[in-house]
């Protein structure tokens, strides 16, 4: 199989090509936590890039519960012409452009003065920076319902906002994956306890918006392959998920691992110097594709195309490229041209895993504000320049948000 052979998933719709752009945090909400003109600069340059998929980075389904500041936020109609322009933007050179959906859950920072919503009452633990979140309050029925009938609207919302599809985030330790995890979910009731149990939340959402979208829209998750924690969600529960979304209609599961905890996403974080270093859920792949009967997708470190290709020729469908597309955007189109583009940040070999996890972070959306002003980007940015300018921009961000919100709540 081509890495640039068309993809037609279960609903019908067709992938032009097998590379997608995964999702990134972008934080260039406007003031109005929409779509600003500088996020759509930056989606203008991986459309004229020509991913055959471009995954948008976190939309969040509740203003109060965010990944970090910054975030776009779609919870009703009122600045939907802006949605449509962005999504207007990614399809401009006919890619599907599909929005991520997603609730923090616990994994959303103290400094936006949030109250915090989880499974069960257990904290982030990170060492010395788990002061960044708060300990999280445990949802109710009522909380649960709420969750439920928002990640739908938003949905639908962005169906009629002119995206193709959506892809409910239930990985990297955020809400979805916390009930997933026997470590963070320790309900007794039937969210908790069984396997069955603790993936109703994921499953009731996704029944809801296939039912919920028109049959030409696609549907798509993000799962943890594993979380990379001794108890935590594994290998074999992945498998077995995979197997219940195949009822449910998905067009198609993408595959990464780790939350803040044990940031495994961050491959780069881990000072990966060999070919056999990238796409690193692989491996993890290959066993979820003998029950899947979706297609499949893998995303952690590729960044040359004869790995692109090796994840294609293995029988997974798409390859996930984020870091490299961050530093190259026209990287599918100089792989279709014949040349030989190996994007790569400096690498980062710091003790710390968690905070070498930001530094990468902070290092890949220094590339991607340099994109959004139309800049060249420089993947030899110092980590630690990165971080401070990251950690001085989230600040700013996060007390234009405390007073965005204050706002809104004093007018409802």
């Amino acid at each position: 199989m081509s890495l640039f052979s068309p993809l037609k998933l279960p609903n019908g719709a067709v992938i032009p090509n097998r590379i997608a752009k995964a999702a990134m945090e972008e934080n260039m909400a406007d003031n109005d936590h929409a779509p600003s003109g500088e996020l759509l600069r930056l989606y203008q340059a991986w459309a004229d890039g020509e991913s055959g998929l471009i995954i948008t980075g976190n939309v969040m389904v509740d203003a109060r519960a965010m990944t970090g500041p910054g975030g776009v936020v779609l919870e009703d109609d009122r600045y939907l012409d802006r949605f449509k322009a962005w999504a207007a933007v990614g399809r401009s050179h006919g890619a599907q452009v599909w929005m991520q959906i997603n609730h923090p859950g616990r994994q959303m920072p103290a400094a936006l003065g949030q109250q915090t919503l989880a499974p069960s009452v257990v904290a982030v633990d990170i060492g010395a920076l788990s002061k960044q979140f708060p300990v999280p309050r445990q949802m109710t029925f009522a909380d649960i319902a709420e969750v439920e009938r928002r990640f739908v609207e938003t949905a639908m919302l962005a169906e009629r906002a002119g995206f193709t599809g959506v892809e409910v985030h239930a990985a990297h330790g955020y809400l979805l994956s916390q009930f997933l995890s026997p470590l963070t979910n320790r309900r007794q009731d039937r969210w908790g306890g069984s396997l069955e149990n603790r993936a109703r939340l994921l499953l009731d959402i996704v029944r809801a918006i296939r039912a919920a979208v028109t049959p030409g829209f696609a549907v798509a998750v993000k799962l943890n392959s594993a979380d990379f924690q001794r108890g935590g969600f594994s290998p074999e529960d992945a498998q077995a998920v995979v197997t219940m979304l195949g009822t449910l209609g998905v067009d198609l599961v993408e595959l990464s691992g780790g939350s803040y905890e044990a940031p495994a996403m961050m491959g780069s974080a881990r000072d990966e110097r060999t070919l056999a270093r990238e796409a690193y859920f692989l491996d993890f792949a290959r066993d979820i594709a003998k029950v899947a009967t979706m297609p499949l997708m893998v995303t952690g470190g590729i960044r040359r195309r004869e790995i692109a290709e090796k994840v294609v020729d293995s029988g997974v469908a798409m390859a996930g490229i984020a870091t490299a597309l961050a530093i190259e955007p026209g990287l599918p189109r100089n792989w279709r041209s014949g040349r030989a583009d190996v994007p790569a940040l400096r690498p980062i070999a710091w003790k710390n895993k968690q905070l070498a996890s930001t530094a990468h972070m902070a290092a890949v959306k220094y590339q991607l504000t340099r994109l959004s002003r139309r800049q060249g980007t420089t993947p030899n940015v110092s980590p630690t320049w990165a971080l401070v300018l990251s950690q001085l921009g989230t600040r700013c961000r996060a007390r234009r948000y405390r007073r965005w919100i204050e706002t809104r709540t004093a007018a409802a």
